[in-house]
């Protein structure tokens, strides 16, 4: 119970960071009117953050990790805060730009450290929910900080976005150090050796569920306003509100994953959430212009991805305990790359095909996932017997 509500302080930090992230999504507009930019180049503004996110984090975690992690999420909160004044003072795109890049590497500092210190203050066989609790901060931006950030946009300009993402940062800042004990950082683990972590079939199979979960997840999400719309046949007064259904699916998935994950396992949550992730997306492609059954598919479909996200960062943190730190930072950055690669294959899709094929190659995707996922649990199961062998 202690440890509890450091939990709580750690999602809030974790949905801090990701309202820096998506914001840019719901004031792209804005954004490319002043700085006298195309829409396609604001966009790019959230590929770089995906990019220096993915490629980054993973290196700074590897090299920080011998770090206590109250220090280690201290300094990447401090880097966080210092680019959202950057992004609030700097004029033009290009410095924008390199704000963005440096938010990024603060950002993803930040929610590997959170993930990992919450495994590690959480009680005994609470683990998963610890991390469930994280995550949803974290989808909590998607829902909260999106149409807020929109909101002050539209009232104070999209510039104080981002200084009010900094002020707020500065008082987390103070929180977390007041409150947050030493926790040692893992042993550290030379390069070589973690490059050979890639070369481990259940950590190759383990990054690839992320990989494919997500990506199919991002084919239809991305492009879903559009799809409701013309696909579906939803009224356009209709949209917000289903939206809003959806994100708050989200975080009840979540937190259902991490329950799940502690009472029945892994495999049972990994398997049972993916195969409703694929129903819910290939009946969503048979459905138009019934308002209550795409409200209901909507819901489900995002209660059933959302009960991976726990779950996945569960099953590669406790992969190879000793390396949790950068089995958990490469997996941040795969799924920051399945986003990107989900959208764009997402947008091929619509150009070359038709954007109501989205549902039905996003549930292929899912689908590679849980290949992956029978394949990781074989390689488990194979591991544990050798070591098994080993100790007799």
């Amino acid at each position: 119970m202690q440890n509890t509500w450091k939990v709580y302080v750690l999602a809030i930090v974790s949905f801090l960071v990701g309202t820096s992230e998506y914001v840019i999504s719901g004031i792209l507009d804005k954004i490319a009117e002043d700085l006298g930019i195309t829409i396609s180049a604001a966009g790019q503004l959230i590929t770089i953050f995906s990019l220096v996110y993915a490629l980054g984090t993973p290196i700074v975690m590897a090299v920080t990790s011998r770090m206590d992690r109250k220090k280690l999420i201290l300094y990447g909160l401090g880097l966080f805060v210092a680019a959202n004044v950057l992004a609030f003072l700097l004029p033009g795109y290009g410095l924008f730009v390199l704000a963005r890049a440096i938010m990024a590497l603060g950002a993803g500092t930040v929610v590997v450290t959170a993930l990992n210190i919450a495994a590690k203050i959480a009680p005994a066989g609470k683990q998963g929910s610890a991390i469930a609790t994280v995550i949803m901060g974290f989808t909590a931006s998607l829902i909260i900080g999106v149409p807020l950030g929109r909101i002050v946009a539209d009232t104070m300009g999209w510039k104080t976005v981002f200084g009010g993402i900094a002020v707020i940062g500065v008082l987390a800042i103070l929180v977390l150090w007041r409150t947050l004990d030493r926790i040692e950082g893992d042993k550290p683990v030379p390069l070589i050796q973690q490059l050979s972590l890639l070369k481990k079939r259940n950590v190759a199979l383990g990054l690839s569920i992320s990989f494919f979960w997500l990506g199919g997840y991002s084919i239809a999400y991305t492009y879903l306003s559009p799809y409701l719309l013309q696909v579906s046949g939803i009224a356009g007064n209709l949209l917000s509100p289903l939206l809003l259904a959806f994100g708050l699916a989200s975080l009840a998935g979540s937190k259902f994953g991490g329950f799940s994950t502690d009472r029945w396992g892994v495999n049972v949550t990994l398997a049972g959430g993916m195969l409703l992730h694929i129903l819910m997306l290939i009946l969503l492609s048979m459905i138009a212009g019934t308002v209550t059954g795409v409200f209901l598919l909507l819901i489900f479909w995002s209660f059933a991805a959302w009960s991976t996200g726990p779950t996945q960062q569960y099953h590669m943190a406790t992969m190879e305990p000793k390396a949790s730190g950068v089995l958990l930072g490469l997996n941040q950055s795969m799924m920051q790359l399945a986003m990107a690669a989900g959208a764009g294959v997402g947008g091929l899709a619509i150009k070359y095909i038709s954007l109501a094929s989205v549902t039905w190659i996003g549930a292929l995707g899912v689908l590679l996932a849980i290949f992956a996922a029978w394949g990781s649990l074989r390689a488990d199961v194979k591991s544990k017997e050798k070591m098994d062998m080993a100790k007799g």
